[in-house]
């Protein structure tokens, strides 16, 4: 489809590139024009021409830490510690899933991902198949993270998966991962380092989420688990730590020196009490930084502009200094760095050849004006309800409230119920 957007505000996410007024031409799923306004020269075939009327359009976020599968226990057990909320709570009903379950639960993880302006996800959960086809079958572009531990999975599985989910689908990749140092044997952890420097490939896993997590791997094994892990050469070509609370000025170098991607989620951090990590410092450091909700159950919102407000609300408060990581980082975590994180180079700016996966903002609405900074704007006073259109891959999956992903919501929601309470 082709699909011309005009008289419109446009953001890129390219590095010191100012919003101007212009025009973004889509041919199937590439970007294949942005810039200022032109005179066709050429009578051009548009499937589509869109009169942006003065709205935003930049790159979708990207939600570079999820569990989309996770979304029948949203609001169902809340308000408890980590521990006893996962071990007690999560993991019994997990067990419980069938394939079929997390279909649903994916895709109204993914409608809500729509809704918010998010165009991509790091997906980490369980029956990887059902996952992708639910992503597949919606349009919505995620790349699926090894999960396995001692409870699930193995080295040998997760090295399949690789190279099958890798070649499956343009919407689908897959990255190496596994789900934390305290509940995955030094055997496995050896295995994963092998797998990343076999593949020359990144590995991803839960890192220093709680004080609790990083002292008993100290007693485990007399170092914190980035230390751990780097000991075992799992971040020979980079890696990733999901929320990296609890870290140790050692452990922020070697995230630094070997380019270790860390993914904040804070809405989730101060919900499960987990503490709020230094972004200001690792910042400062260098460290490339994304941002991501986690999972359905532990946040419970799968909203970016409520996890952009809280990382850099968080940050002024905990530094005592209100010029800490200001608007302008925290929508390039969003984007950009998530995008990087997530290893989805082709999916980080507006620019000619790359991925048609850009959104529009609503600016036309009291929460946006004035309009004297944008970037502010979507930092500190956008919601959800300033996203008016969702494309991926070219295709306008909602717009203006409706989806169009091949599901009636009705029907997804009533799917999504009779899981959690067929558990009940």
């Amino acid at each position: 489809m082709n699909i011309r957007i005009y008289n419109a505000r446009v953001l890129t996410m390219e590095e010191d590139k100012e919003i101007f007024h212009g025009e973004v031409h889509v041919e199937e799923d590439k970007i294949t024009y942005v810039g200022p306004e032109k005179q066709q020269e050429k009578e051009t075939e548009w499937d589509r021409e869109i009169d942006a009327q003065g709205n935003l359009i930049m790159p979708g976020f990207k939600n570079a830490h999820t569990h989309s599968g996770m979304t029948f226990l949203r609001s169902y057990t809340d308000d408890l510690p980590l521990q006893e909320w996962l071990f007690h709570k999560v993991f019994p009903l997990e067990d419980q899933l069938t394939g079929e379950d997390v279909y649903w639960n994916a895709i109204l993880g993914n409608m809500e991902y729509l809704t918010s302006g998010i165009t991509a996800n790091f997906d980490m959960y369980k029956k990887n198949p059902y996952n992708a086809k639910a992503s597949i079958d919606s349009g919505f572009r995620t790349v699926l993270c090894g999960s396995i531990n001692d409870f699930g999975g193995t080295v040998q599985e997760m090295e399949q998966e690789y190279v099958h989910f890798n070649d499956l689908h343009p919407l689908i990749s897959y990255q190496f991962g596994f789900h934390a140092e305290h509940t995955t044997s030094r055997e496995i952890l050896q295995g994963m380092a092998d797998l990343g420097k076999k593949y020359k490939a990144p590995v991803y896993t839960h890192n220093s989420e709680t004080a609790n997590e990083v002292q008993g791997c100290i007693e485990r094994y007399g170092v914190t688990p980035t230390v751990l892990f780097d000991q075992l050469g799992m971040y020979e070509y980079g890696g990733g730590g999901f929320h990296c609370v609890h870290m140790t000025e050692q452990d922020l170098e070697i995230c630094r020196d070997k380019k270790v991607w860390v993914v904040t989620n804070p809405a989730s951090n101060l919900k499960l009490a987990s503490g709020i990590a230094p972004i200001q410092k690792m910042l400062d450091m260098g460290i490339g930084l994304a941002i991501g909700t986690d999972g359905p159950s532990s946040n419970n919102c799968l909203d970016m502009f409520r996890e952009m407000f809280l990382t850099t609300a968080l940050q002024k408060v905990s530094c005592m200094d209100a010029t800490a990581v200001d608007a302008a980082e925290v929508l390039r975590m969003a984007t950009v760095g998530g995008a990087h994180a997530m290893g989805l180079y082709d999916c980080d700016v507006l620019a000619e050849g790359k991925q048609a996966d850009l959104i529009m903002i609503d600016l036309n609405q009291p929460n946006m004006q004035p309009i004297n900074n944008i970037v502010k704007n979507l930092v500190y006073s956008g919601s959800k309800q300033n996203v008016k259109m969702t494309m991926i891959a070219g295709k306008i999956l909602y717009e203006d409230g409706k989806f169009a992903i091949g599901f009636e919501p009705e029907e997804v929601y009533e799917q999504v119920n009779r899981v959690i309470r067929r558990m009940e």
